[in-house]
């Protein structure tokens, strides 16, 4: 017997964003990453499948930043 329809319902379930959620702060981790990051720096999180045509390094993505336009006036909210 087949239990994909209870591992279905389970991750719906589990999509949900529910009303109220309670965080176990004895378990948390010190980020071992906040010391090493540059001021005035930003991090952005990049899906997979857009990390792949980045993984020949950061100067191609460079490029493409001071090929943009300049911006004229202040930024959107």
């Amino acid at each position: 017997m087949k239990k994909t329809s209870q591992a279905k319902a389970v991750s719906s379930r589990a999509d949900a964003l529910r009303p109220e959620y309670h965080f176990d702060y004895r378990k948390a981790k010190v980020n071992r990453f906040a010391g090493k990051t540059p001021p005035r720096s930003v991090a952005v999180l990049l899906d997979p499948d857009v990390a792949r045509f980045l993984e020949i390094g950061d100067s191609v993505l460079r490029t493409l930043v001071t090929a943009l336009p300049a911006r004229r006036g202040p930024a959107a909210p």
